[in-house]
């Protein structure tokens, strides 16, 4: 197995060539903040919903623990349909164009969003509400993956070398930035109405609000993406789509290496995010409506850590960064038992350091090691990569950790975060043994 070669640009610092594109790092990571800030509350809109209303809604006829997994079952839906959806919409990119691909990508993302908005429950539809709320869940993970647009990877060859792991956390910061969004309006929802008023139509306005997001979310990215400078920026950096079967074929290695680099920090994701939600709802421990307070300021915690592992990554190197955070997760994954299986206060205290871990942790997620794929595999990789890690990381986690916790105990929750960060741990170092860098 050889490493990727890299063709050499000059330094995002220097004057650009004459004719050459130049925008400057802090644009490109302001349509990248955007992007992942709208997804990521589409995220979390959905998740939270998984277990505050589809158990009540669209699975009232099973027990408490049933409803819920039959609700993360559908919730894992998207993530299977994600690198679908990258490789549909990369050949419409292909024939017709990025902004086609965006705003197909985004139209079908809001069609599926409001679709669920308006669906009916079990009670009126019967079994077609189950089917129908599959089919929209799946829709949208096909559309998350179609809207990659390209930015991320675009950032990372501009940013200057010295402060690359600065920007590569700038657009994970719309991962708490969502989730507090999201929850907040959750909670005000939760505790402004009766719960029959909440389960009637309460829910379904965070839904609309998503809808309303994304589509000021596309019309600002359409303003980047399809503009001259940005185009040709793309092009001098061979930004475009290729075949997925062509990469899985060529660079199926690095595809792997990159899916696992991060998976430590995508199998926390939803254990901080929707997993305690579900296991406080289950048990009763204490209002479902303290634990999403409680979330909500964990992820300002969280945008804190985020910042921080951008300063951190640019002193010690990202990949040194990547691993002492998923040693960090594994020695917390040690304690989760005990604190998610003790009082009030313990579990929240799970979910703060948590969401500290994440930030720290997820800050640097992004393409962790983009950089190995050839130049001209890059767009595509990067966008495999991060379908690959949200699928084998934290798509199922939810489902996992309750099934398993409620059948063998809270130590399933530590048997999953310790897989995720032997994952990282051994991907990192075949990276490091390949020669190539983060």
């Amino acid at each position: 197995m050889t490493t990727a070669t890299h063709q050499h640009r000059a330094s995002p610092t220097a004057p650009p060539a004459p004719g050459a594109a130049h925008i400057a790092p802090a644009e490109i990571a302001t349509g990248v903040v955007i992007g992942r800030a709208s997804e990521y509350f589409d995220f979390f809109v959905y998740g939270i919903a998984s277990v505050l209303v589809f158990p009540a809604v669209y699975f009232p006829f099973a027990d408490r623990l049933d409803a819920l997994l039959y609700a993360f079952a559908i919730f894992a839906l998207a993530f299977i349909g994600r690198p679908f959806g990258t490789a549909l919409f990369m050949g419409i990119q292909r024939r017709w164009g990025r902004g086609v691909k965006l705003t197909a990508s985004l139209f079908l993302l809001g069609t599926a969003t409001v679709g669920i908005a308006f669906l009916p429950g079990y009670a009126a539809l019967g079994p077609a509400a189950i089917v129908l709320l599959a089919v929209f869940r799946t829709l949208q993970g096909v559309a998350f993956g179609g809207s990659w647009d390209g930015l991320p990877s675009l950032l990372a060859l501009n940013a200057p070398a010295q402060r690359r792991g600065w920007y590569a956390m700038l657009g994970q910061l719309g991962a708490p930035t969502g989730f507090i969004v999201a929850g907040s309006l959750f909670l005000f929802l939760n505790l402004s109405l009766e719960p029959r008023e909440f389960l009637a139509w309460g829910w379904r306005y965070p839904f609309y609000v998503a809808f309303a997001i994304n589509v000021v979310a596309l019309f600002a990215r359409l303003r980047l993406v399809v503009t001259h400078e940005y185009t040709q920026l793309l092009d001098e950096d061979e930004l475009e789509p290729i075949s997925t079967t062509e990469i899985v074929r060529k660079q199926g290695y690095n595809l792997l290496l990159g899916a696992f680099a991060a998976l430590a920090s995508f199998a926390l994701f939803h254990l901080v995010t929707v997993f305690p939600l579900s296991w406080v709802a289950l048990n009763g421990s204490q209002p479902v409506t303290d634990v999403l307070a409680v979330q909500i300021a964990g992820a300002f915690i969280g945008i804190l850590g985020t910042i921080a592992s951008g300063v951190i990554a640019d002193r010690i190197g990202r990949r040194t960064t990547l691993a002492l955070m998923a040693i960090l997760i594994g020695i917390f994954s040690l304690f989760a038992p005990w604190l998610m299986g003790g009082g009030p206060l313990a579990q929240d205290l799970f979910i703060l350091l948590g969401f500290a871990l994440l930030g720290l942790s997820y800050g640097q997620a992004a393409g962790a090691v983009t950089s190995n794929f050839e130049r001209r595999f890059r767009y595509t990789g990067a966008a495999l990569t991060t379908d690959m890690a949200w699928l084998f990381g934290a798509g199922f986690a939810p489902l996992v950790a309750l099934g398993l916790s409620a059948e063998f105990g809270l130590a399933a929750v530590s048997g999953y975060l310790l897989s995720g960060v032997a994952c990282t741990l051994l991907a990192l170092r075949i990276n490091r043994a390949l020669g190539t860098h983060v």
